[in-house]
């Protein structure tokens, strides 16, 4: 898909250019805002913590499947409930979910980078994810930025599984060499997410708008930690361009 010459840089879609945290406002109308909060928070807990529990045992649901289930979770421990109708209301909003503040200003630059293929790539189901990248008032202005959209359900395995990512790389013309992989970018707000991607030799930047610094400790070596790490997604292709030398 794209040529030689090209950047090409991966997005994630949940917790990188969508704001998990923003359904709290769709929450609110049912509980309340100060229950919202915690309640969008346990949900994105047991989303991420499914997606890794059924990497561990080597099973696959879809990720519309793992968001309604968490949500459930969440609801049940926080000792909440809603009907059906409410539920699948939920599971509507979270295809508009709200972008980051750093999004389009981000991706208004991007669309003049020739140098750079961009393409979105997802755990989620490719129905949520071209849903939110196409038809989202927050994301639909900018789609065209996007030169494909590339989620996991075709390999039935969530991120951080080395699978996923040698599927990106098939998806957007690369071999799975070690070369090949460093050739492309990733760019993730979540950890798990970085690791992983830094796993098969690809290049991370992590984007840390709380500015805490890089704390994960699952991989010691350099190999383990992002490649570059900027505060917003503005500076990613300046960071990237960069570390390349360009």
């Amino acid at each position: 898909m794209a040529a030689n010459s090209n950047i090409v840089i991966a997005f994630d879609l949940y917790g990188t250019l969508l704001s998990t945290e923003s359904i709290a406002k769709e929450l609110s109308t049912h509980f309340g805002k100060d229950k919202a909060t915690g309640l969008a928070g346990l949900w994105r807990r047991y989303q991420l913590e499914y997606t890794w529990r059924l990497n561990s045992m080597d099973q696959y649901e879809p990720f519309s499947s793992i968001t309604r289930n968490s949500l459930t979770h969440a609801l049940a421990e926080s000792g909440l409930s809603l009907d059906d109708d409410s539920i699948a209301s939920l599971m509507k909003a979270y295809d508009s979910l709200s972008t980051f503040p750093d999004v389009t200003p981000a991706l208004q630059a991007l669309a003049k980078e020739s140098s750079v293929t961009a393409v979105v790539f997802s755990n989620g189901t490719q129905t949520m994810v071209t849903n939110s990248v196409k038809s989202s008032p927050d994301l639909g202005p900018h789609a065209s930025v996007f030169k494909d959209i590339v989620t996991v359900e075709e390999v039935k395995r969530l991120k951080p599984a080395p699978a996923v990512y040698y599927h990106l790389a098939e998806k957007v013309g690369k071999s799975k060499t070690k070369d090949a992989m460093g050739e492309m970018w990733l760019v993730s707000g979540n950890p798990f997410d970085v690791v992983g991607a830094r796993s098969v030799g690809m290049q991370a930047a992590w984007v840390d708008r709380a500015g805490n610094g890089w704390v994960d400790q699952l991989v010691q070596e350099p190999s383990g930690k992002p490649t570059v790490v900027v505060r917003d997604l503005e500076q990613v292709v300046d960071a990237v361009k960069r570390h390349l030398g360009r």
